[in-house]
């Protein structure tokens, strides 16, 4: 005989398995839900870092300046002593150098150690530049800019040289000037690899630069990059420090008290002087001579700047 309770207990038994059926699913729903919300979450904090980092990296400023080139250029005064300044900071712009005295010339060049018509300048130039400023009849300053740093067949020589003045303007600068000549001297020509940063040091050390492990140092790490590039759009966006010119237009820019040199197809030592003797006027000094024979000859034209 059947007992009659047996069916209720079934379908109670039943109600009970799907209660918990029920149960179980809502806490599977539960944990799906708060899976899902939590790599939302996870997820947006992530995308949130990412967009901070990249907002910090683009926001962050770049690295200093070199010392004694806080107006972007070195100036060398008599004895061929550079002026010491500060470093230009991250986000500065660069400040005028100090006025000189009436009776002292103030010559300021921009310069890019590729640029030929550069080069050419400042081999038939550099004698008389030398005896001017050593002798304290004139101050040099002088600007690298790097404007011809994808003309180096991949190597950035511009830029790396530009950056190996920096360096000796930082450690090493009473001894800028010779420097400066000394890249000028068997230049690299366009299109070529330029000097490695081994000869770049090749050259600082014939050139009697001090402080020689850490100027290699500098060179090696490119350590003054992001300075000048910063220094090469500023020069070519303008304004310039201390002068009338609104920006770079052309490598070499020569100013004299202000006044642009502008030269011929052919070069001559003799032009520049004449035209700083026409600047100065009777303020010039007359020692040394405004005509000390030329270190050499060269033959050059105006050259247009091309886009860094």
């Amino acid at each position: 005989m059947s007992d009659p309770a047996a069916p209720s207990d079934a379908r109670q038994a039943a109600r009970e398995r799907a209660r918990a059926l029920r149960e179980q699913h809502r806490r599977q729903d539960r944990r799906r839900r708060l899976i899902v919300t939590g790599s939302v979450v996870l997820g947006t904090l992530l995308i949130l870092a990412i967009v901070a980092t990249v907002l910090v990296s683009l926001s962050r400023p770049t690295a200093r300046g070199p010392l004694n080139m806080i107006s972007d250029g070195i100036k060398i005064g008599a004895g061929l002593k550079a002026e010491p300044t500060a470093a230009l900071q991250p986000g500065e712009q660069p400040v005028a150098s100090k006025k000189n005295p009436r009776t002292v010339l103030d010559i300021k060049i921009y310069v890019d150690y590729l640029c030929q018509d550069c080069g050419a300048f400042m081999r038939t130039n550099g004698d008389q530049l030398r005896a001017f400023t050593k002798s304290g009849a004139a101050t040099v300053e002088i600007h690298p800019i790097a404007v011809l740093t994808s003309k180096s067949d991949g190597t950035q020589y511009s830029l790396r040289a530009a950056n190996a003045a920096a360096c000796v303007a930082e450690l090493s600068p009473d001894d800028f000037f010779d420097f400066d000549l000394a890249l000028f001297r068997r230049q690299p020509k366009e299109n070529s690899g330029g000097l490695t940063s081994e000869q770049l040091l090749s050259r600082a050390e014939g050139a009697g630069v001090g402080h020689l492990v850490q100027v290699r140092r500098c060179v090696r790490d490119v350590r003054f990059r992001s300075w000048v590039q910063a220094a090469t759009t500023r020069a070519l966006s303008g304004p310039l420090p201390g002068v009338n010119l609104p920006s770079i237009k052309q490598t070499p820019t020569i100013l004299v008290n202000g006044k642009q040199f502008v030269y011929g197809r052919n070069l001559d030592a003799q032009d520049f002087a004449a035209f700083m003797q026409e600047v100065a006027g009777d303020e010039f000094t007359a020692e040394p001579s405004p005509t000390p024979t030329p270190s050499g000859s060269a033959t050059a034209g105006p050259s247009s700047t091309p886009t860094p």
